[in-house]
């Protein structure tokens, strides 16, 4: 009977340790196991709109309205999508400092096609048309003043364009 006692006795010594065990590893873990929550804030992506210049290998390039949630393949349809020669494995997308002046390429009047001279401000479809006929009949543009010989385009015109364009590279 001793045997019994001995074995009941540690038995249940054996069972009180366990439960203390349990008990204080589940208050320490309700103690320090919760972590204070973290707050995640992210500041608002700042609206970018204005216009943008899209060049390279797409459809038609120039100068486009960009809008707050414009995404790339937004700003690539404006373009008239990318060429069949566009090398997709390469792509550049450049975007200047706030603040910096990024340099607009200009359109060169002696070699543009009367699409992209179509596209200057206060030019249009007709006045286009009449520059490159002027080009072909009297040969390349020696200055961008020269632009004053060709029907429909006045001095207000060519003030407006004259920062646009350029007779060279």
């Amino acid at each position: 009977m001793k045997a019994g006692r001995f074995f009941n006795g540690w038995t249940l010594l054996a069972a009180i340790l366990v439960v203390i065990i349990i008990t204080g590893g589940v208050v320490i873990g309700l103690k320090y196991g919760r972590s204070q929550p973290i707050e995640i804030s992210l500041s608002p992506a700042p609206a970018l709109e204005g216009k943008i210049y899209i060049g390279g290998e797409v459809h038609n390039p120039g100068i486009y309205p960009l809008y707050t949630g414009d995404s790339l393949e937004d700003v690539i349809g404006a373009a008239g999508g990318i060429t069949d020669n566009a090398d997709l494995s390469h792509i550049e997308l450049i975007i200047s400092e706030k603040g910096e002046v990024a340099a607009l390429q200009k359109v060169n009047i002696n070699t543009a096609d009367a699409w992209l001279l179509a596209a200057l401000p206060g030019i249009g479809d007709v006045r286009a048309q009449a520059i490159v006929a002027y080009r072909r009949e009297n040969g390349p543009f020696r200055d961008v003043n020269e632009l004053l010989k060709v029907a429909g385009i006045g001095n207000a015109t060519l003030e407006n364009i004259r920062d646009l364009i350029t007779v060279g590279d």
